[in-house]
Parts: structure tokens; C-alpha cells; sequence
């Protein structure tokens, strides 16, 4: 099997057959089932934000915190280890061993920081109660 190089077709590829996956998981389809109503646009602006993330292009001008803020209080720590597993296998099917190892660990990384950020802005949003007299 011919794996595409790390560009504009090969990250279009690679997002369509990732949420292939992603929409028939158990677990993480019907979050994103419920959540995505225009797929053919939604993979539009996953692929653009993978090719600014990878190839530099700024295509992508969302702000992806704010996206899953209304989504908090679904997306476990365990749903971010679902997703991170399928992004692995999945890269590893389809593309070269160096390029999927760097679009893992760049996985990795925007997970960590998406988690921390969701968790950060939970805690804020919550009423802090002034126990001192």
C-alpha cells in the first residue's frame, strides 16, 4: 500500500478515514453525531487546521477551546485517550512511520493543552464560595 507524503492530499485523506473511525466508535460517534451537522464542512475544517498545525499554511482561523467548551462536560479523560488511540492506529495505517510519529506526538500535545484548557475554564466557571468571615 503506497502511504501519501505529509501534505494537503495526504492530511485529506488522513482526517476523511480518521472520523470514518471516529463516527463508528461506540464511544465517540454518537458524541460527534449529536454535535456535527455538516460533515463534508467539518472535515473541511479539520483537514485546515491539521494542514496549519503540520505544513504552516494558516489555514485554519477557529479557535478550537472555545469549539469544545460547550462540550465539557462530555469529553472525558478517557474519550481524549479513545480519540488519541484511534489517531494512532490510524496514522500508522496510512502514512509513512516517520510522518505518523509526528502527527502522534502533536496529538499528544494539542490533547494535553485541550484538556487542561477545558479543565482550567470548568473550575472558573464554577461559583467560588468565600469561606472566610
Amino acid at each position: 500500500m503506497s502511504r501519501p507524503p505529509l501534505n494537503e492530499d495526504g492530511l485529506t485523506m488522513l482526517v476523511e478515514a480518521f472520523y470514518t473511525r471516529v463516527r463508528a466508535d461506540p464511544d465517540l460517534g454518537p458524541i460527534f453525531e449529536d454535535v456535527v451537522t455538516d460533515w463534508p464542512e467539518h472535515l473541511q475544517t479539520l483537514t485546515a487546521f491539521w494542514s496549519s498545525v503540520m505544513l504552516g499554511t494558516g489555514r485554519y482561523k477557529g479557535q478550537p477551546v472555545p469549539a469544545h467548551m460547550q462540550f465539557r462536560d462530555r469529553i472525558t479523560p478517557e474519550l481524549f485517550d479513545r480519540w488519541l488511540a484511534l489517531w494512532r492506529e490510524t496514522t500508522s495505517t496510512h502514512m509513512p512511520a516517520d510522518v505518523a510519529a509526528t502527527l502522534q506526538d502533536k496529538a499528544a500535545n494539542i490533547a494535553r493543552s485541550l484538556q487542561f484548557a477545558l479543565s482550567f475554564y470548568a473550575r472558573r466557571a464554577v461559583p467560588q464560595h468565600n469561606t472566610a468571615p
